[in-house]
């Protein structure tokens, strides 16, 4: 007699923690679930999206691949993505509209996800014009999943006034509203995105809690469910169980190592100490002082989305390698000896343009990290990357010029089977990148015919003889 299936809604509950499960032989098909929307295709595994946005721009001649099509060959700043270039689309000549109506930086970054055009201000009354395309997902599917969406970033927004051009910075820190005037909170600190996976908010700010490991807490209902399963998803759990241990261990590493580095550094540790000695505040020191390393951090938020998706805990999560003129000091990068926003105005000078060129692979290179991640992680018969999509870009191409033309915007993922990717793809001048946002929506499961500035589904995202068009708009 074969076992019973299990629910697909199935948690494992411990004292403080309730932990959601990665798909299983097991559990009862999808199509189970009446009205669930999953995507296209019944019963197929749901799709997610992420959106990883790159503050000041990048290189502009060395970022556009060579030839288009499926023979292309990756640029120097995509090299790192080189073991997942077969899922990979490159997208040229995208732009958003109603990012050219101010100079500098901020008029780009808020409105990315909108397709709309910010007012100007130096207040706390910002507006955006429009809600953020992963909130417009997340208020359609978001009662799917334990959490609706998950907004991450490493540098906490600022709040004050940039007197350069009469904005408030706080269009320089958020991707994501929830409405036109309400740009969604982010999480810094890699504990507490870990928790609001796994841990009830009421027990979030319990150190003896928090200082037991989650799979601790859930043991007795996790040996239950592995005597309920066969031997194929015994092992899919273990693997799962062994990546959150693995990134609650890294986690507890990465914040004592990122203490003691502070701690050593005379100009930090004043920051600190103005700060009234809090280090759950260290994110808030001005982002110049800093030469650490931030890799780690970073990576750390990467695998918490890759767990996010793959516990089906959430479907649509943004993260933020950084606020629009970033300061973040890159010193711990070879051959770079200032921050991003200082070579990103690179004047045409040889040295400045090499170091901008080397912060834009080292982006590159953590992307990676999450493209390779998802792949690794078996669906059905897919993997978590096919049932995703992950993009990566930027507000502008070239911070010296602030140009919002032609922006560099990279998709990775199969969205279900449903994108065809493994191509470079040119389209007209000025094409919308709100074109691409409604193919996007549509494949999480969202009835949408207009978006921003958009005038149409951008074309060919699953057409593999679509090689893009160019000349006029």
């Amino acid at each position: 007699m074969g076992r019973e299936p299990i629910s697909r809604r199935t948690v494992l509950r411990g004292i403080g923690v309730t932990m959601t499960l990665p798909l299983l032989e097991a559990m009862e098909p999808l199509t189970a679930f009446a009205g669930e929307k999953t995507g296209p295709a019944a019963g197929a595994a749901p799709v997610r999206m992420a959106v990883l946005y790159m503050p000041n721009g990048v290189h502009p001649k060395r970022w556009t691949p060579e030839r288009t099509g499926a023979d292309f060959a990756l640029s120097p700043i995509l090299e790192p993505l080189k073991n997942v270039k077969d899922d990979l689309l490159v997208l040229t000549e995208l732009m958003n509209h109603h990012s050219t109506t101010g100079d500098g930086h901020y008029y780009k970054v808020a409105p990315f996800l909108t397709g709309t055009e910010i007012t100007k201000t130096t207040g706390a009354d910002v507006r955006v014009g429009g809600v953020s395309l992963d909130q417009l997902i997340a208020s359609q599917i978001g009662n799917l999943t334990p959490l609706p969406s998950l907004e991450l970033s490493v540098e906490a927004p600022w709040t004050f006034v940039d007197t350069n051009v009469g904005l408030t910075t706080l269009y320089g820190g958020h991707i994501s509203w929830n409405t036109p005037t309400t740009p969604m909170a982010r999480e810094i600190n890699p504990q507490m995105a870990f928790d609001r996976l796994f841990r009830r908010k009421s027990s979030t700010t319990g150190a003896s809690l928090r200082d037991r490991s989650v799979l601790d807490a859930v043991l007795n209902d996790a040996r239950r469910l592995q005597r309920q399963v066969g031997q194929a998803d015994r092992l899919k759990l273990n693997e799962y169980f062994e990546a959150v241990r693995s990134v609650e261990r890294r986690i507890t590493f990465d914040a004592a190592r990122r203490q003691s580095e502070v701690m050593d550094d005379p100009i930090l540790r004043a920051e600190i100490e103005k700060l009234g000695g809090r280090l759950k505040d260290y994110y808030a020191v001005p982002e110049g002082k800093r030469g650490i390393d931030h890799t780690e951090q970073v990576r750390l938020m990467m695998d918490i989305i890759a767990l996010g998706f793959w516990s089906d805990s959430t479907r649509v999560s943004t993260f933020m390698f950084g606020n629009e003129v970033s300061g973040r000091n890159f010193a711990f990068l070879p051959g770079v000896n200032t921050s991003h926003h200082e070579t990103s105005h690179h004047e045409n000078r040889a040295e400045k343009m090499e170091m901008y060129y080397k912060i834009n692979r080292w982006h590159m290179e953590q992307y990676a990290y999450l493209l390779e991640k998802l792949k690794s992680i078996k669906e059905g018969d897919r993997n978590l990357l096919d049932n995703s999509m992950i993009l990566l870009g930027s507000g502008m191409r070239d911070g010296n010029a602030h140009s919002p033309y032609n922006l560099p915007i990279v998709l990775a993922g199969k969205g279900g089977n449903t994108i065809a990717t493994g191509r470079h793809l040119t389209y007209a001048p000025r094409t919308p990148l709100c074109n691409l946002y409604v193919g996007m929506a549509r494949r999480m499961g969202v009835t949408l015919d207009r978006f921003g500035d958009s005038t149409q589904e951008l074309p060919g995202l699953s057409d593999p003889h679509y090689r893009g068009v160019t000349g006029p708009a």
